[in-house]
């Protein structure tokens, strides 16, 4: 990006990224450790520089224009490079690291996973910011718009330019609050398809391959609610007497508080595979193969069932 003066200054492109992630004179200006004032006159700055507003006023939010809208993902782009190159090459030194990591998965490995993630990044490497969000509409375009360092979980379909791991199995498991009367005795397939259930999906779905498997065999189960994270369904599980679904790695010790109880579904459904996925321009970075490494020394370490492990609720 030009300068009003006619030189780069790359100075000016990382405020245009803040401003565009952020969506904020404010929240750029404390992304980047500036002044509210001074990120200002950034703005004006890109503002001159590219002929275009960039952000206006719509209420109480600031909503990009039409050319900040393309201008996001090659804006992005660049500034990775431009922090690879100024990199020093080799292994990374996590205490002096300084940067933003986005990472993208459902409830469940966000408070498994990425709590490891985070109580590890604090001490190993204080200049590291975590951003987890949600799943949500679009996802596949997020790594490669750049909106997401790392995606975790169920990693179907890559898109093209994207790079999958594996990083542990894991299959479904029902669970239902402790005293559930399916508990009373032998859970066959036949109680199961009977009792009434929750499902967890972020698109709202009702109907899923336990529907299908029940299906072959002539049953049907009672769905009553959608909802859109495990949390809620396992919070409602908790407190009623619907069945919902998790997985065998969820931790002990969240089951117990909410006085929950799991038993193996009479169904013979696909295995989960969860993995870590990312865009192809971060296979080099040094940065981002350490939080990968981060990661995938998390994921080994988790007990394979019990007291402390991984649920996800992708639907």
């Amino acid at each position: 990006m030009q300068s009003t003066s006619g030189r780069l200054d790359l100075n000016l492109l990382i405020a245009l990224d803040a401003l565009l992630e952020e969506r904020s004179v404010a929240g750029a200006a404390h992304r980047l450790s500036l002044s509210s004032p001074a990120m200002s006159r950034a703005l004006g700055r890109i503002r001159k520089a590219l002929g275009d507003p960039v952000l206006v006023r719509s209420g109480h939010a600031m909503v990009p224009t039409p050319r900040a809208i393309a201008l996001r993902s090659e804006v992005r782009e660049l500034v990775e490079r431009a922090q690879a190159v100024l990199t020093p090459a080799g292994a990374v030194r996590p205490e002096t690291l300084e940067r933003t990591f986005t990472l993208l998965a459902d409830d469940a490995l966000h408070t498994t996973v990425g709590r490891r993630l985070l109580e590890h990044v604090r001490t190993a490497a204080p200049g590291v910011v975590l951003r987890l969000v949600p799943e949500g509409p679009g996802d596949s375009l997020l790594l490669r718009e750049g909106a997401v360092d790392l995606e975790i979980g169920v990693v179907s379909d890559p898109a093209p330019g994207t790079r999958a791991e594996m990083l542990f199995r894991d299959e479904n498991v029902g669970v239902v609050r402790c005293g559930h009367p399916l508990l009373d005795g032998p859970v066959t397939v036949e109680r199961y398809a009977a009792a009434d259930h929750i499902t967890a999906s972020r698109r709202g779905r009702l109907h899923g391959p336990i529907d299908d498997l029940l299906a072959e065999r002539g049953l049907r189960r009672r769905v009553v609610a959608s909802v859109p994270t495990l949390t809620s369904a396992l919070l409602l599980a908790s407190s009623t007497d619907l069945v919902a679904r998790t997985a065998r790695r969820l931790p002990g010790d969240q089951t117990r508080r909410l006085g929950l109880a799991t038993f193996p579904i009479p169904l013979d459904l696909p295995g989960l595979v969860i993995s870590q996925a990312w865009h192809a321009r971060f296979d080099a970075d040094p940065a981002h193969r350490w939080l990968r490494a981060c990661v995938r020394r998390i994921a080994a370490s988790l007990p394979d069932g019990g007291d402390d492990g991984v649920a996800s609720s992708r639907g």
